[in-house]
C-alpha cells in the first residue's frame, strides 16, 4: 500500500545515526512533530547515486533549518553501516559527517509502511514533505537510477509555508518572493492576466 498525500505520515521507531555521529537506538519520527520534515529514502549505503543525493541534502541543511525543517534519511542498512559510511571520506565514496539523522530500517518495516519497497528489497528513491502536524503534503518516488533535485524540495517547503501563511495557492513555477494566487475564479483570472506569458 502506498501512502498518499494528505494522509498522516506513519510513525516509526528505529536505530539511527544522529548528526553528531552518535547512535540513537530509539529514534522516532513523532519526536519532530511541530517541525516540517523532509523524509527521504534511498536504496543502500556505499553505492553510486545515493552519496550524491545525501551530500546534496547535507549541502542545504542550513537552508532547511532556516525554514524550521528537519531532514531525515532512511535506508535498509544498519546503523553501523551508516556510521562507517559517515567515517569514509567523500573522495573515497563516503558521505562524511552529514548534518542530519540516517535511520536504519534493517527489518524493512518503514519502507513497507510507506509503500516504497523495490523488488530488490531496497527502497525506491522516495521523498515525503511532512507538515508540522505530521501530515504528508508532497511525495515523489523515483526509480533507482534517477537522482533527486533537492532544490525542488526547498521550493516546495517555501510554497507550503507561503500557502499556510497567506491562505493563497502557489501556481506553476512559483518561487519564494513570487505572488500567490487567490483560490477563486476571480483570483485565477487576475493572476493569469498578469503572469500567463511567464508560465
Amino acid at each position: 500500500m502506498q501512502i498518499t498525500v494528505c494522509s498522516e505520515a506513519p510513525n516509526f521507531k528505529a536505530a539511527a545515526v544522529m548528526a553528531n555521529g552518535e547512535i540513537k537506538e530509539e529514534f522516532q519520527l513523532s519526536d519532530y512533530r511541530g517541525k516540517y520534515v523532509v523524509l527521504f529514502f534511498y536504496p543502500l549505503d556505499f553505492t553510486f547515486v545515493c552519496p550524491s543525493e545525501i551530500i546534496a541534502h547535507n549541502n542545504r541543511v542550513k537552508e532547511f533549518e532556516d525554514r524550521n525543517t528537519q531532514i531525515i534519511g532512511v535506508s535498509i542498512d544498519s546503523q553501523f553501516t551508516h556510521l562507517a559510511w559517515r567515517k569514509t571520506p567523500v573522495e573515497q565514496g563516503g558521505i562524511g559527517p552529514v548534518g542530519f539523522p540516517l535511520v536504519a530500517d534493517t527489518n524493512h518495516e518503514i519502507i513497507k509502511s510507506y509503500g516504497i519497497s523495490h523488488s530488490d528489497g531496497v527502497a525506491f528513491r522516495a521523498s515525503f514533505l511532512i507538515d508540522k502536524e505530521g501530515v504528508i503534503q508532497h511525495s515523489t518516488v523515483n526509480n533507482l537510477p534517477l537522482g533527486r533535485n533537492v532544490d525542488e524540495m526547498l521550493r516546495l517547503v517555501d510554497a507550503l509555508q507561503f500557502s499556510e501563511e497567506h491562505g493563497e495557492v502557489c501556481p506553476a513555477g512559483w518561487e519564494k518572493g513570487d505572488s500567490g494566487m487567490k483560490a477563486t475564479t476571480e483570483g485565477v483570472a487576475e493572476y493569469l492576466a498578469e503572469h500567463s506569458a511567464k508560465l
